[in-house]
């Protein structure tokens, strides 16, 4: 397998316990999208009762569809990390800031 290795911003946290990919409230897929255009939705977000095994410890970040937050710069996020969590019944990414 081929890997490539870049910078992107982290999952800092999450607390989604519910998510496959979510182990001990740290993300564990490699890396994770956010947002259909408006709402900075957790799009990897997956209900289940069986969780990823411990990979990488922390996520990246990698594409933000949401234009509107502060940190997004050509569909990249841009903050150092973010925290995932609950908004009513979303999980959503919680660092957003709108411009």
């Amino acid at each position: 397998m081929e890997k490539i290795c870049i910078e992107m911003p982290v999952v800092a946290g999450c607390s989604a316990t519910e998510c496959a990919y979510n182990l001990d409230q740290a993300c564990q897929a490699r890396a994770i999208s956010v947002g259909d255009g408006i709402h900075p939705g957790c799009d990897t977000y997956m209900k289940s009762s069986q969780h990823a095994k411990s990979g990488m410890g922390s996520a990246g970040i990698g594409a933000c569809k949401v234009a509107g937050c502060k940190f997004n710069d050509g569909l990249e996020c841009m903050s150092d990390n973010i925290m995932v969590g609950h908004v009513q019944n979303q999980v959503n990414c919680m660092t957003f800031a709108a411009r």
